[in-house]
């Protein structure tokens, strides 16, 4: 029977991984399951990562590179751009993209090209999981067809499950190996087996869920929970400053409420590959069942609109000095969407900077992990933080709270500075405005 045979190779760790996506969710996966004594290769039709990983190299934050070096050293750890390896693997985790489209609908063109390779290769014995983030739906709807053309049953020949990654790039406390995994299979059987190899290589605890759809809408949850309240952060930011009312003040006394509050804070806009994206997934497929997710969509709204909030804040900041914003000198500190982190993946920043320069102000920028990036086509390179950068600016505007920055620093040398993070809360002076 396959399923008593795949379960005693994963008990006996001699069954083979494949992970597809060697990014922030499969590079840290690869690692922990290799780690965990199975033999991993990773795929991923980048050649450039592909070498990386052979060699050694690490490129994503979250991975220590030695740990990625011995595995690889010790041959538990591979990559390849060959999909053909496919056939000698027992179990495959799919980890790849799930962007949106120019229309802000779901593009599953990512995980629709896996799941054909890994349909291509497929044979019995096999364990296949999702991780991607995705509509409900998807496993069962996107990827079972394309195994059971293959003649292959479900639950008894081939095994398939969702599992939602929950990578907080940059989190000092939970990190892959630590996180509790939800884990829901398209039968009971499929899921006792994913079950088995997460727990076998993870100590966050497994969560059994009945079916993929449910694990993929958990996932949603998460993100839209954090998208809705980071919104009404957002909307409590806005009002607030028309009220004249500290809404970092607010905040603070509000959490000090040992129950029914959780502490969420405004900023110049959502980043990362989930938070702003994964809700529309959700509204997406609403409506195939004739339902509008108003909440969800006003939340996005809000969140959305900040950078051209931010950028009425600046030009107010500046009409108080009688300049203009065109012309003027704006220096951004933080250019990736969370602190102390090298991620720039739906930063906020770059709609800021874009914005600014349409206005025709002179835009630089300091990130300590962002030495250069290029946007639109045109490339940036991050100037150092010293006294004269700051003078030389008609306005600093910090965008990203790194650890690295000194707020009383900054305040001092800066003629105006607006804080979008909440950095600036035990500073004092009429030149410092806050968010």
């Amino acid at each position: 029977m396959e399923y008593e045979r795949l379960k005693q190779k994963i008990e006996e760790k001699t069954a083979r991984l494949g992970i597809i996506g060697m990014g922030y969710v499969g590079l840290p996966l690869a690692v922990e399951i290799a780690r965990a004594g199975y033999a991993v290769t990773g795929f991923d039709v980048q050649q450039k990562k592909v070498d990386w990983l052979n060699s050694g190299h690490n490129y994503i934050g979250d991975v220590v590179e030695s740990d990625l070096a011995a595995l690889v050293k010790n041959g538990r750890l591979r990559g390849t751009t060959d999909y053909a390896a496919l056939a000698d693997c027992d179990c495959v985790s799919i980890c790849v993209p799930t962007p949106l489209d120019i229309y802000q609908q779901p593009d599953i063109s990512y995980v629709q090209a896996s799941a054909e390779s890994v349909a291509q290769y497929a044979h019995s014995g096999m364990l296949v999981i999702l991780e991607s983030t995705t509509y409900p739906g998807t496993t069962e709807e996107i990827i079972q067809p394309l195994l059971e053309a293959r003649g292959l049953r479900v639950g008894v020949d081939i095994f398939l499950a969702f599992s939602p990654e929950r990578v907080d790039p940059g989190n000092k406390q939970y990190k892959t190996k630590n996180t509790p995994k939800v884990v829901g299979g398209v039968t009971h059987a499929c899921t006792a087996l994913a079950a088995q190899l997460y727990g076998q290589v993870l100590a966050g605890g497994i969560c059994e869920v009945s079916s993929p759809k449910v694990a993929e809408m958990e996932k949603i949850l998460e993100n839209t929970f954090r998208n809705i309240n980071i919104a009404l952060a957002n909307e409590m930011a806005i009002l607030c400053d028309r009220m004249g009312i500290p809404v970092w003040e607010v905040i603070d006394a509000a959490k000090t409420k040992p129950y029914g509050y959780m502490a969420f804070y405004p900023g110049p806009g959502l980043g990362g590959h989930c938070i702003p994206l994964d809700p529309f997934y959700l509204t997406w497929k609403a409506r195939a069942y004739n339902y509008h997710t108003r909440l969800i969509e006003i939340a996005g709204e809000i969140n959305n609109g900040m950078p051209e909030y931010i950028i009425g804040r600046v030009s107010r900041i500046l009409n108080r000095q009688k300049k203009p914003l065109n012309g003027s000198r704006v220096f951004l500190l933080g250019v990736a969407y969370k602190p102390d982190i090298d991620d720039l993946r739906e930063s906020p920043v770059l709609k800021i900077i874009t914005l600014l320069e349409r206005e025709g102000a002179e835009v630089c920028y300091n990130d300590p992990f962002i030495p250069s990036f290029t946007h639109e086509g045109k490339t940036y390179e991050s100037i150092p933080l010293d006294e004269a950068a700051l003078q030389n600016a008609d306005v600093t505007v910090i965008t990203t709270n790194h650890s690295a920055y000194d707020p009383a620093f900054i305040a001092a040398h800066a003629p105006a500075v607006f804080d979008t993070r909440g950095a600036t809360r035990d500073v004092e002076g009429e030149h410092v405005e806050r968010l």
